[in-house]
């Protein structure tokens, strides 16, 4: 098993992704450590299985040892320390998963236990001066029990519940309710503590190692016994009677304590392993940022993209890696710095007083209000240097239309009619619509929400909770409508281009959009749209620069999707190496 580990390394670290795989299964903090996880199941799947360790031909048979463990509970039920319980009905042929070796016996967990029980079912009252903690399912980790967020009660009431829960030192605790059933630990304290019914007491017999019995019960094979039958929707669910009359492989007693010193070693291996990957992982993410961010801050950037260029297999190689080459490249864009500058272009200056002209035209045609002086932008608020032909300006100087929806929607929402555009519709990162869930409304003519009402090109921003999120309105789309969590900004007709919406989901934008959070709850006042400063290159120069991020965003796209079949390939050979292992 050691080799199987150390001669893959190569296969185990590649396999990432952002899933986990079971609740309390992994030891490991790097959530992306697909390979690794898998190979800490395969190391639980063969220590149960019989196939870690070799057999000892000396070792007494567990066939004894279950004699010696219904010795010890009539021995405890005749001194009234434990319940007398209704024997278990035995184990079918067909109930067996696989064969066992020699001396193993397949048995039911409540056959091996002293007690097994849950805590309390009613939730007492805490208390800041309690004298006993109090255990939930949120305290109980795979390394054992956090007391970072304990909790008390008194005696009286933890005397109610221990009379029935006495967990011991060494006993193990499983959490069976919520989200993070299945994890189990064995019990480090000493004194006495009360606790919920989310978690189980598991109390071992003398005959059953608790680091072999927790080794099994976070097993994938009971992981998956386990999640068959879990019972409840919003939560899951394991009761008593489903651990009672789970199946469970016990080896001899000699056994079982080579098998945990052997799965320990392996883990500690892992351990290692996905330390180093981590380690590994986080120079990448570093090296690729100092690269990247060289490009944006040098005013020559030639020098910058040759150590790119000559390391860009190298560095490029996971989608995050893309996602952050992609937001340097529109970085470089409203910078100026993707295309050249064409001097023969008309400059920006030019085309705000085309702009200014547009806008009074429509002011004076009663088509738009009046927009609202703002102050001259200030040298310290510009983020860098244009290039010359370039101008800062704000939005409103670019915009017919800046609004927030409507708060009477609820009552017009409708299954069918006109579409109700919300957060969940918008993107970050991208401006284009999701609408795998969109919502309807059929609204009264003329009311108030009718002057939300989206029109071709419009940009609809979040102004609540995750702020700057974008959506933009494309060709066709049909009546719609905002509601009060989202901005509607409609450019000037010379405006709407889509050099603007890319500009939006710039990091240039992001940095805007989160500077002037206020409160517990992200905000973002229509004024604070107003007042985005943005970047104004030539007309001409807008749609090369446009052009240019459209090339360089499909190539970027075809990078990141080849990385993610690549990856699903890594992973599926790490499921086949585990597969085969198992066989």
């Amino acid at each position: 098993m050691k080799e199987l580990i150390t001669a893959n390394l190569d296969i185990w670290s590649a396999a990432v992704t952002a899933k986990t795989n079971g609740a309390g299964r992994s030891s490991g903090n790097n959530k992306g450590a697909y390979g690794i996880n898998r190979l800490r199941e395969l190391i639980l799947e063969l220590a149960v299985r019989g196939k870690l360790v070799p057999q000892d031909p000396s070792d007494e048979p567990a066939s004894e040892l279950l004699k010696k463990i219904r010795k010890e509970k009539d021995m405890l039920i005749a001194e009234g320390k434990i319940k007398k319980v209704k024997p278990l009905p035995p184990i079918t042929e067909e109930e067996k998963p696989f064969d066992l070796p020699v001396r193993w016996e397949w048995v039911k967990l409540g056959d091996v236990l002293l007690k097994l029980t849950d805590g309390t079912h009613h939730s007492p009252t805490n208390v800041d001066n309690g004298e006993f903690k109090y255990i939930s399912a949120k305290n109980i980790k795979p390394w054992g029990i956090d007391l970072s967020e304990i909790t008390y009660v008194t005696r009286d009431v933890h005397q109610e519940i221990y009379g029935r829960c006495d967990p011991a030192f060494g006993d193990l605790l499983y959490i069976k309710d919520g989200a993070t059933t299945g994890v189990a630990t064995i019990n480090t304290l000493e004194e006495q503590f009360s606790m919920l019914s989310s978690v189980a007491l598991l109390k071992p017999s003398t005959g059953t190692y608790n680091q072999f019995l927790l080794k099994a019960i976070t097993s994938p094979l009971f992981y998956s016994e386990m999640r068959s039958e879990m019972t409840g929707v919003a939560i899951t669910r394991v009761t008593l009677a489903k651990l009672n009359n789970a199946i469970v492989p016990l080896p001899p007693k000699n056994e079982q304590h080579r098998i945990v010193a052997k799965v320990d070693e392996l883990m500690a291996l892992c351990d290692q392993l996905e330390a180093e990957q981590a380690d590994s992982a986080h120079a990448h993410e570093k090296l690729v940022s100092v690269l990247l961010d060289a490009l944006t801050q040098g005013d020559d950037i030639s020098e910058s993209w040759v150590r790119i260029q000559k390391h860009f297999d190298a560095l490029f190689t996971t989608p995050t890696s893309v996602d952050k080459l992609k937001q340097t490249l529109l970085q470089l864009a409203v910078m100026g710095k993707l295309v050249p500058q064409d001097p023969n272009d008309e400059p920006a200056s030019e085309l705000l007083k085309k702009i200014r002209k547009e806008k009074d035209q429509l002011i004076a045609e009663g088509k738009i209000k009046k927009d609202r002086p703002l102050p001259p932008i200030a040298d310290e608020d510009k983020p860098f240097v244009l290039p010359d032909g370039w101008e800062w300006v704000s939005i409103d100087w670019l915009s017919e239309l800046i609004t927030s929806g409507s708060r009477d929607w609820a009552k017009y929402l409708a299954e069918h009619g006109a579409k109700f555009i919300t957060m969940g519709n918008l993107s970050k990162g991208s401006y284009e619509l999701r609408l795998d869930k969109m919502r309807y409304v059929t609204p009264p003519s003329n009311g108030e929400g009718s002057r939300t009402k989206l029109e071709e090109n419009d940009v609809v921003i979040s102004i609540t909770g995750d702020v700057g999120n974008l959506g933009r309105i494309p060709t066709g789309f049909g009546e719609a409508y905002i509601n009060q969590h989202a901005c509607l900004l409609r450019f000037l007709p010379s405006c709407r281009g889509r050099y603007f919406p890319e500009l939006l989901r710039s990091p240039l934008a992001v940095a805007q959009f989160n500077a002037p959070q206020r409160g517990i709850k992200n905000s973002f006042r229509l004024s604070d749209v107003y007042e985005l400063i943005v970047p104004l290159p030539p007309y001409s120069e807008q749609q090369r620069i446009v052009d240019k991020v459209d090339e360089l965003m499909a190539l970027c796209d075809q990078l990141k999707a080849h990385l993610v079949e690549a990856g699903e390939q890594q992973r599926k050979v790490a499921d086949v190496m585990v597969e085969r292992a198992v066989c």
